[in-house]
C-alpha cells in the first residue's frame, strides 16, 4: 500500500540511504535453536528470547505512535496496532522469570526518539513509515516462530 500510494519502494535508492532507524530485530540468537541439550539450557534460552521479544515490542511503541502521527488516512489501523503491541508486549512480559528485565524505553528517550522522527522531511516520513512497517512485520513473523517453538517445547518437556 506505502509502494502505491507514496511511491516508497524496497529497491529505493533513498530508503537504503536513510535505514538508520535502529529498529528492535529478533535474531538468529534469540531464535531457534535446533539442538537444546536439557531443560535448564532450554528455559535460560526461552527466557532470552521472551525478553528480548517484549522489550522489542515496547519499542516498536513509540516507532508506531510516530505513524499513527503521520500516516492519518490509516490512523484507526494503527491504534489497533498500537494497542495489540502493548498488550503482547505486557503478556509476553508476563512469561519472563525476571519481567523487571525486560527493557522498557523511559519516557525521556521515548520523546528523544519521537523528536528524532520528526526532524524529517516530508519524503523522509513515508521511507521512516514504510521502513518501521516492514521491520515491524519482519519482528512479528519471527516472534510467532520463536513463541510457537517455545510453545511447543515447553508441552513436550
Amino acid at each position: 500500500q506505502m509502494c502505491e500510494k507514496f511511491t516508497v519502494c524496497e529497491n529505493s535508492m533513498e530508503m537504503l540511504l536513510r535505514n538508520d532507524l535502529n529498529l528492535p530485530k529478533v535474531t538468529e540468537e534469540d531464535g531457534h535453536r535446533s539442538s537444546v541439550p536439557d531443560s535448564l539450557t532450554f528455559l535460560s534460552f526461552q527466557d532470552k528470547c521472551l525478553r528480548k521479544i517484549s522489550s522489542g515490542l515496547y519499542t516498536f511503541q513509540t516507532y508506531l505512535e510516530y505513524i499513527k502521527e503521520t500516516f492519518a488516512s490509516e490512523k484507526q489501523n494503527v491504534e489497533s496496532l498500537c494497542y495489540s503491541t502493548e498488550h503482547l508486549a505486557h503478556t509476553i512480559r508476563r512469561m519472563v522469570i525476571k519481567p523487571d528485565e525486560v527493557v522498557i524505553p523511559d519516557p525521556a528517550t521515548r520523546e528523544s526518539l519521537r523528536a528524532k522522527l520528526r526532524s524529517g522531511k516530508s519524503w523522509i516520513e513515508k521511507i521512516t513509515t514504510h521502513l518501521i512497517l516492514r521491520d515491524f512485520a519482519s519482528f512479528m513473523e519471527k516472534t510467532v516462530r520463536a513463541v510457537r517453538y517455545v510453545k511447543n517445547r515447553s508441552y513436550s518437556a
